[in-house]
């Protein structure tokens, strides 16, 4: 269902949240933002840019920093997450299938003329859900039955080895 690439606009998806989430503290709700597209990118196998609005952060050289598989951009200056992710976009549709994420209706639009798929945030919420509770059935599925002992753990030598260790007296 997933494409080549997805980008996200940052700000707009964590606005879409519980408003809670982003008054207290933004700086946690863009980590955890983070930290679920991460899992996302992994589970999904495509290529995740998540950018965030610094236009208004004056001298704001912009950056772009990539973790645990995804492209993290803070724009610069006097540059909104929406006009690099319309140039983005365009070039990345070129030669890949892209989606982005945002409720912005203008910002879809535009998107859409340049060949990409659209995604609201709250769908892009609702697909961070979905794979954190992938994710958690599938680490259940693979929980080991036994009780986490060492010896369970080793192979047959090793624990044997050990046994006779165990009930040799000094």
């Amino acid at each position: 269902m997933f494409t080549d690439y997805l980008l996200v606009d940052g700000y707009n998806v964590i606005f879409a949240q519980n408003k809670e989430l982003y008054e207290d503290n933004i700086d946690a709700a863009r980590e955890d933002l983070i930290n679920k597209l991460c899992n996302f990118a992994g589970v999904n196998k495509v290529k995740v840019i998540l950018v965030f609005d610094a236009y208004k952060v004056v001298g704001g050289e912009g950056s772009v920093e990539e973790r645990s598989g995804i492209y993290i951009v803070y724009t610069k200056e006097a540059q909104t997450a929406d006009s690099f992710i319309e140039r983005t976009t365009h070039e990345l549709s070129k030669n890949h299938t892209v989606t982005v994420a945002t409720s912005d209706g203008l910002e879809q639009v535009i998107i859409m003329g340049k060949g990409a798929l659209r995604m609201t945030a709250k769908e892009l919420l609702a697909q961070l859900d979905m794979t954190r509770t992938e994710i958690t059935r599938y680490i259940q599925k693979k929980k080991p039955v036994k009780n986490n002992m060492l010896v369970d753990n080793l192979d047959k030598n090793s624990a044997d080895f050990l046994e006779k260790l165990r009930r040799t007296k000094n």
